[in-house]
């Protein structure tokens, strides 16, 4: 099940956490991965992992905000592999603090990645994947439709990507695309690990017991746990389900 041999595949922001897993699990399950990334050391280490395993990747520099380089990047995979699959937008930054704690600059740089990109890159999408449909997962997040403390611009952000996701489903249903998005709670990723040793120097392990406990099921997600989500959406499996938002959060929304 959820085989996604013959399929091509784009991922951005895969050069590390969810968006690193996600694209070893399409190329795991047969798919041809490739990879935007503004990281490429990170980049390059998920294509070597993928073809390691004897999976077929590749990775191109791309700064998902702009227009113009984000679409020369799609119509250069496409040109080269035939045709476009499935289309994962992970690129994202975070940012902790309310309204008043952000500035214009912390907002418009959220903005500019999790919101212009995702839309950079489903216009660049959706123009090849109109001809023979495909399938779009976008990663949101539980703050998509529901508040946590000091992340303000965060969830103004996700909350844009699930009605983008609404919007492109029902738009491009008749032309067989799905679009559908993931929203993770808390994913163990090195940006948890960054945080805490930034914020919390010395007192890690006991921070990171208090986000593990948050979870009613007790720990975090693992990126490879979301990725499994994403996988299933992506195949053919999944041919029935467009614009629904898939809760992934060990249970944390049920706590509000």
């Amino acid at each position: 099940m959820f085989s996604l041999e013959s399929k091509n595949a784009i991922v951005t922001g895969a050069g590390s956490g969810i968006g690193q897993a996600i694209a070893n699990a399409l190329a795991k399950q047969g798919a041809v991965v490739d990879i935007l990334e503004v990281n490429l050391d990170g980049a390059a280490e998920t294509v070597s992992t993928i073809e390691a395993s004897g999976g077929t990747a590749a990775a191109h520099e791309c700064d998902v905000t702009n227009q113009a380089e984000t679409s020369a990047v799609f119509e250069k995979i496409v040109t080269d592999r035939g045709h476009l699959d499935c289309l994962v937008n992970n690129a994202g930054v975070a940012h902790v603090g309310n309204v008043l704690d952000t500035s214009e600059e912390d907002f418009d740089r959220v903005l500019s990645v999790n919101v212009k990109g995702v839309y950079n890159c489903l216009k660049a999408g959706v123009a090849h994947m109109k001809k023979s449909g495909g399938a779009i997962v976008n990663i949101a997040s539980t703050v998509s439709v529901m508040a946590i403390d000091d992340r303000f611009a965060y969830s103004t952000s996700k909350g844009a990507v699930l009605t983008m996701t609404y919007s492109v489903a029902t738009d491009y249903c008749k032309q067989g695309i799905r679009c559908n998005c993931v929203c993770p709670g808390r994913v163990h990723t090195p940006f948890v690990d960054n945080y805490l040793k930034e914020n919390y120097p010395g007192e890690e392990a006991g921070m990171f017991a208090k986000l593990e406990a948050s979870q009613p099921i007790g720990r975090m997600a693992k990126p490879d746990e979301i990725a499994a989500l994403a996988a299933y959406i992506c195949s053919e499996e999944a041919a029935f389900v467009t614009g629904a938002a898939f809760d992934i959060d060990g249970g944390f929304t049920l706590l509000k």
